[in-house]
């Protein structure tokens, strides 16, 4: 609960390793908040007792509520780079912080494709959250796990290997891609039921667990 305080109050702490990993860690919990605002008004507000499973659903001030609330990881995140900024003076953090905010920026542009879908903004998300991916990528396997050293003497990764088997890094590589690419689904015209939508989101958040838990592993590797 104290390191929660101090990554809600960012950027007036001083920030440290279990801060921001932990802040790292909600990045990946977005679904997670996203249906606790839904949670709160089915079951607080006793909804449930008297109208049906939709009420909050398709009430639009809940959503756009849970939508605000699935940004503050990104902007914890920001926040957190700038103060480490700011007293480290390394520009590697800056750097960081435009990976959230390009976060930032491209889920506000598929909300904005989901209210308006409309040919414009289908190329602003391609273009957004394509660059936002590539950004992610790039700092994951390079800045965060170390790989892609030149002139490894293993393919892709780097030098000193904890793991014998070279295959399971590939695997969490691509894991990483595929994974990262999820927001395609916001633009691809796919017709699926209400209950099979909710399972796709489902599996993709417990996916999203699994890449977090990979990313957590490498990224400990790197600091030991």
């Amino acid at each position: 609960m104290r390191i929660m305080r101090k990554i809600i109050f960012s950027p007036f702490y001083k920030v440290v390793m279990a801060d921001f990993f932990m802040a790292d860690q909600l990045t990946s919990q977005i679904p997670l908040l996203r249906h606790t605002e839904f949670a709160a008004c089915y079951f607080m507000a006793g909804s449930f007792r008297a109208y049906p499973y939709e009420t909050c659903t398709k009430n639009q001030q809940y959503k756009h509520l849970a939508y605000v609330i699935s940004f503050l990881p990104y902007y914890w995140r920001a926040m957190q780079c700038l103060r480490r900024y700011l007293e480290e003076h390394d520009v590697n953090q800056l750097a960081n912080a435009g990976k959230y905010v390009s976060a930032m920026v491209a889920a506000a542009v598929r909300l904005k494709y989901k209210a308006t879908p409309t040919p414009f903004w289908v190329w602003m998300v391609l273009i957004t959250s394509t660059g936002t991916t590539v950004y992610q990528l790039y700092w994951d396997f390079v800045k965060d796990w170390g790989f892609f050293t030149p002139k490894s003497k293993n393919l892709w990764l780097r030098d000193d290997l904890i793991l014998k088997n070279k295959f399971t890094y590939y695997v969490s590589m691509m894991l990483n891609l595929v994974l990262r690419l999820s927001w395609t689904k916001s633009v691809m015209k796919i017709s699926i039921t209400k209950n099979e939508t909710r399972l796709l989101d489902f599996s993709r958040a417990s996916l999203e667990i699994i890449r977090r838990g990979h990313w957590n592993f490498y990224r400990y590797l790197k600091l030991v």
